[in-house]
């Protein structure tokens, strides 16, 4: 399983803008909930500046994640980027529709056998 977040794999800037993007906010909603400029936002995003520790505060508040999981990708936070998980979860029920209909076709294939056993028993 990926660690989408983690601190090999994410920065800072990749885990605002995943929790961002899974509380369906824009940058620009985001901007001025937190009273800041867009290019502020923006430049946190890209990893060009970090914000001060009370901003962190309110931004780790606003999208429900933790601060340790803003900064390390350790903690409360997202599994997986928004995409990524309506994707699996599309995956599930896609994977959960086959096995029905293996299932039924199962049941299909024994009874065509007890049918053709059948026709086979009364012609000897």
């Amino acid at each position: 399983m990926t660690d989408w977040y983690g601190p090999q794999t994410a920065t800072f800037g990749d885990r605002l803008a995943g929790a961002r993007e899974a509380a369906g906010l824009t940058q620009e909603a985001l901007a001025e909930r937190l009273g800041v400029r867009l290019e502020t936002l923006q430049s946190w995003e890209d990893d060009a500046a970090d914000p001060r520790a009370n901003r962190l505060q309110m931004v780790a508040g606003m999208l429900n994640v933790s601060l340790m999981w803003l900064l390390t990708g350790e903690g409360e936070g997202l599994d997986a980027p928004p995409d990524e998980v309506a994707q699996a979860e599309e995956v599930r029920t896609t994977v959960r529709e086959i096995r029905a209909i293996r299932s039924v076709l199962e049941e299909l294939d024994a009874r065509l056998g007890r049918l053709e056993r059948r026709l086979i028993a009364g012609e000897d």
